[in-house]
């Protein structure tokens, strides 16, 4: 019989803790599938309503039997054979699987697919199990100034670290779903030609020798959370680390002002928008283009424009009126050359280091995200219980007390495995995340032991 001691607590259960667990037969998929959705009905519209899914897999529990039988029968696929997991709603799945792919919008409740997206179907060629459709902040945090976290279909959701707080976005429900443990992890893809080992990278001793600068222009104003990132800094010394200190980059003032991006962005979802409706199968509200979401949501106010916090479209409306022109291929080779050789591969250059750091609450990540370039955070701190925050209007936004921060890791194109590794580094020896978990009521109770021979 299988002991209390040999099952992994579902708040941070690894998803090599699971496999492990499964292979003994300590429990099956089925049970993890029972426990993951009990854990998110405890948490998601009842008690602290965090709003984290949008909707439950009804084919999780079959396809979980199935898998643990081919594993009694051929043994396992791969790693993830078995291991539940949350899908973020913009990321398309089998439609007769009996979910909808919506990016959080009625606009495209009930369209069909015509397979899963390349993430999805590796995933699911690798045997994982997708228990449900993860919240977003509808249309990846891109209809117009709406507070992170919404979707017409969700709600609101609300951050696990703190009531009302802002949960972030756009991947709100991954982030709140991987905090608390409501799936073994969430999915939320240019890569290198070459795909490598990355769990080759998890080396505790890889920052030793590494020379990391500090990117003080891009770290934010808040005292607080720059007093814990300065003792973080002394940690990577402590582990290796050579630490240059200021190393800003030359062109940080231009590349804080610049607007390109936002042109960027708002063609490339207009164009990239009207591909991905060109190859639905079915649209049953017959929205055709960016311009007809943009009148069904005003058609249906009541469900996607919602009074008083929820009713912009700001950034749809400017999005319609771009086009693929000169100022477009003009302001994405700005942004290439200003994120790419004028700024990361610059910086790396001028101080000789081998990545960037910097917390999470200042400006980090413009460079990254412009030039298409690797940034990985890992946990840092949290705001101190000190802080008051304002009263939520309709979340607490920006800082409230025991919210999460982290620390960055910025490098050139293809840098991954050595970001990854000096992540893993100072996460090993800082253990951040589990100093503080999120408040009593959003930590879900159902445990394994509460479901195995139901």
């Amino acid at each position: 019989m299988t002991s209390l001691q040999d099952l992994p607590d579902l708040y941070e259960a690894s998803i090599a803790e699971l496999q492990t667990g499964l292979e003994a037969g300590n429990f099956s998929s089925v049970d993890l599938v029972k426990a993951y959705l009990a854990r998110i009905a405890e948490v998601n519209t009842d008690g602290p309503a965090l709003r984290a899914v949008l909707e439950t897999n009804p084919s999780a529990l079959k396809q979980a039997a199935a898998l643990d039988e081919e594993r009694k029968a051929k043994g396992i696929r791969s790693p993830l054979h078995g291991i539940p997991l949350l899908v973020k709603d913009n990321i398309a799945t089998l439609h007769e699987e009996g979910m909808n792919t919506t990016a959080g919008s009625h606009a495209l409740m009930g369209s069909v697919v015509p397979r899963d997206a390349t993430v999805a179907a590796k995933l699911r060629e690798a045997g994982a199990i997708f228990i449900g459709k993860a919240q977003l902040s509808e249309w990846a945090n891109f209809r117009g100034q709406v507070p992170s976290g919404f979707s017409g279909r969700g709600g609101q959701a609300t951050n696990p670290y703190y009531p009302k707080a802002d949960a972030s976005g756009s991947s709100s429900g991954s982030g709140i779903g991987t905090a608390i443990g409501l799936a073994a992890d969430e999915a939320t893809l240019s890569q290198p030609k070459e795909i490598l080992d990355y769990t080759k990278a998890l080396d505790p001793n890889s920052l030793k020798g590494v020379r990391l600068g500090v990117t003080r222009l891009f770290q934010g104003r808040d005292e607080d959370a720059i007093a814990v990132f300065n003792t973080a800094l002394e940690t990577l010394k402590e582990l290796g680390a050579e630490i240059v200190d200021p190393a800003d980059f030359p062109n940080a003032a231009e590349l804080l002002a610049s607007t390109h991006e936002e042109l960027v962005l708002k063609t490339d979802f207009k164009v990239d928008l009207q591909k991905y409706l060109d190859g639905l199968v079915q649209i049953p509200t017959d929205v055709r283009s960016l311009a007809d979401i943009i009148a069904f949501n005003t058609e249906n106010a009541d469900k996607e424009l919602v009074e008083p916090y929820w009713t912009s479209q700001q950034r749809f409306i400017g999005a319609e009126a771009t086009s693929m022109d000169e100022a477009y291929f003009e302001a994405l080779a700005a942004d290439e050359k200003m994120g790419r050789e004028e700024g990361i591969d610059a910086t790396l250059k001028k101080f000789n280091v081998d990545a960037l750091v910097a917390p999470s609450i200042g400006r980090v990540t413009k460079a990254p995200a412009i030039a298409g370039y690797p940034i990985v955070c890992v946990p840092l701190g949290f705001h101190p219980d000190t802080y008051e925050p304002p009263a939520p209007e309709p979340v607490i936004k920006d800082k409230a007390p025991g919210l999460p921060f982290s620390l960055c890791f910025v490098g050139t194109a293809w840098s991954e495995f050595n970001l990854i590794s000096y992540a893993y580094a100072y996460e090993q020896k800082t253990q951040t995340r589990l100093k503080r978990l999120a408040y009593p009521e959003a930590i879900p109770k159902t445990q394994l032991k509460d479901v195995i021979g139901s």
